[in-house]
């Protein structure tokens, strides 16, 4: 015979029942968010190995340039004590990064999308900058006396003004080089949506900016290295290769400066060439191209580490010879008509 149930216990059944059907559909309805989670969790985890994976391809295009970046830089703090080594390339590493992500990587992006045939113009004028720099260092080891007399006395031996000085024209620097890693990079990642590209830029960015500082802060402070590898080695070898860098280090300084500044006019020269190509006028660029083709073949030895060299070379020497055309040229008439009209702009402010 069935049980029988009074009505409370009735009541308690159905109840009951329908309590398990809501907790049945609250589970699905949970179970089918989870899975809708977990889909949106794998397209999240793929955009951002497509970003990653994008700002290393970008990364690896723009490594020439990274290159050039680390070698220019130390020469900004040669002459300082050892104390200040650090906190300047620190300086510096912050103004790149502010060069990176505050100013170029939206500039990059809004005319990219808005304005793409202006960026090729804009690289030159960087390249131009970088070509009168160079070109500016080389004439003054045939004329230091000229360069020191445009110097006021106070302002030569003053070492705050001396690093604030030194400071400026490396970011300003780095602020050409950091326009063409982030062109560079930005011309290797594929059109798609807006963050993607930002995202994938940051990426280079940061990450460039902590290879090249690191680098150059481990370099500038190696002779510190070998003062406490020579004075607090346990043992002879110890000691005798830390006198041995602290040797070595003036020297491989040396050639970093002139590394550096090689590796403007390269750049500079390269730009300049390269823009004109894509401007049209692109005969220098081939009759570069087919110099540096024809010599490798020529000799048939290691043809690709060839071919870069002439071409860098040729780049060069192309951005040494324009660069010294600019220095008459930025010396007596951009630099004191922008001086007239700093002065005039300081006139009207005090009235």
């Amino acid at each position: 015979m069935l049980p029988t149930f009074g009505l409370s216990q009735k009541a308690i059944i159905m109840a009951a029942l329908r309590n398990q059907r809501c907790t049945g559909d609250t589970m699905s309805g949970l179970l089918a968010l989870l899975d809708d989670v977990a889909g949106i969790a794998k397209v999240a985890a793929a955009s951002v190995d497509d970003v990653i994976g994008q700002a290393a391809k970008a990364g690896t295009k723009a490594a020439g340039a990274v290159i050039d970046d680390t070698a220019v830089t130390p020469k900004y703090v040669a002459g300082f004590a050892p104390a200040r080594e650090l906190p300047i390339v620190w300086r510096i590493a912050k103004g790149s990064l502010k060069n990176k992500l505050v100013f170029l990587l939206p500039i990059g992006l809004l005319l990219n999308t808005f304005l793409p045939g202006i960026i090729t113009p804009l690289l030159m004028l960087g390249g131009a900058y970088l070509c009168f720099e160079g070109a500016e260092k080389i004439y003054h080891l045939f004329a230091p006396a000229h360069h020191d007399a445009d110097l006021p006395e106070d302002l030569v031996q003053d070492p705050t003004h001396l690093e604030e000085q030194k400071v400026s024209g490396a970011i300003k620097t780095d602020f050409i080089l950091s326009a063409e890693i982030m062109t560079i990079a930005l011309s290797e990642i594929p059109h798609g949506s807006l963050w993607m590209e930002a995202s994938a830029l940051a990426i280079v960015a940061v990450g460039i900016t902590l290879m090249v500082y690191g680098s150059v802060a481990l370099i500038v402070k190696a002779d510190d290295f070998g003062l406490y590898l020579s004075a607090e080695g346990s043992l002879p070898v110890t000691r005798a290769l830390g006198r041995g860098i602290v040797k070595a280090m003036p020297g491989i300084m040396k050639v970093l400066m002139t590394v550096g500044t090689a590796a403007m006019l390269w750049v500079g020269g390269s730009i300049l060439i390269h823009g004109l190509s894509d401007l049209g006028m692109g005969g220098l660029y081939d009759t570069i191209h087919a110099i540096a083709h024809g010599l490798s073949h020529a000799i048939g030895l290691a043809e690709g580490f060839l071919i870069w060299l002439v071409k860098a070379t040729l780049d060069g020497v192309f951005g040494l010879a324009f660069g010294l055309l600019l220095i008459p040229m930025v010396n007596k008439v951009l630099a004191p008509g922008w001086q007239a009209v700093r002065g005039t702009q300081a006139e009207a402010n005090r009235h």
